[in-house]
C-alpha cells in the first residue's frame, strides 16, 4: 500500500469514526464532518444500539492503532482490575510505549510513534525497547537514543514542531522536550487522556459478547 492510499485510507476511517487519526484527517474533517459515501450526512439516524457501542470500541481501536485481539487482551486485564472497567482500559492503553512517545511530542501520529519505537530509537531507562505495547511504569524515564537525536524527525520534534498538530501534554507527563525526554510520573487518569471516546460503550460492547 502507497503512502497516499494509506494516507487516503486514514482520511476515510476518521470520517467514518468521527475521529480525526491524523492531522491531514483532522484538515478534512473541519470541511467534512461527516461520514463518507452517499449517506454519510443520514447514516446514524437509524443506529441500533449494537452499532453505536460497535462504532465507539472502534474509534478506540483506531485512536491507539491496535488489532482487535491486542484491544480484546486489555479489556480483559482492566475488567479484573480493580475499579472501573472503561477507566482502567484507558488507562493500560495509554501507558503503552507508543502511546506515550505521541503525547510526549517525539511523533506527529500513533503510526509514526510506533514506527519510532520499533526502529529502535527509543531508550526506557536507558534501555532499548522495540516492542510499542511495552507497558510504562511510573517513575520510568523514556528518551531518544543518543545516535538517534540528530535525526531530522527528532530535530522537528525537539523545536516544538508538533505542537500546531497534537493536544497539550497531559498532567500525568513530565516532558523535557529540548532533551527528548519523558517520565511518566505516575498513572494517567481518563478525564486527562486526550482520546475521543465514550468507554462505558466499549464496556459494554464486549460484556454483550
Amino acid at each position: 500500500m502507497s503512502k497516499k492510499t494509506r494516507t487516503r485510507s486514514k482520511v476515510r476511517l476518521s470520517r467514518a469514526l468521527g475521529v480525526a487519526l491524523t492531522p491531514k484527517a483532522a484538515r478534512a474533517l473541519e470541511k467534512r464532518p461527516y461520514a463518507p459515501g452517499q449517506h454519510g450526512r443520514t447514516r446514524r439516524r437509524t443506529e441500533s444500539d449494537y452499532a453505536v457501542r460497535l462504532r465507539e470500541k472502534q474509534r478506540l481501536r483506531a485512536q491507539y492503532g491496535l488489532r482487535e485481539k491486542q484491544l480484546r487482551i486489555a479489556f480483559e486485564e482492566a475488567r479484573k482490575t480493580p475499579g472501573l472497567t472503561g477507566e482502567n482500559l484507558v488507562e493500560l492503553l495509554e501507558m503503552r510505549l507508543d502511546s506515550l512517545v505521541l503525547r510526549a511530542g517525539f511523533a506527529r501520529t500513533t503510526a509514526q510513534a510506533r514506527q519510532l519505537v520499533v526502529h529502535r530509537h527509543i531508550l526506557v531507562d536507558g534501555k532499548i525497547v522495540d516492542r510499542p505495547s511495552f507497558r510504562v511504569k511510573p517513575g520510568q524515564l523514556i528518551h531518544v537514543k543518543p545516535r538517534s537525536e540528530e535525526l531530522e524527525i527528532f530535530q522537528v520534534a525537539a523545536a516544538g514542531g508538533h505542537a500546531e498538530v497534537l493536544p497539550t501534554v497531559p498532567g500525568y507527563l513530565n516532558v523535557e522536550l529540548d532533551k527528548l525526554q519523558a517520565t511518566l510520573d505516575r498513572r494517567p487518569k481518563r478525564e486527562e487522556v486526550p482520546i475521543q471516546c465514550e468507554v462505558q460503550l466499549v464496556v459494554e460492547y464486549y460484556a454483550a459478547r
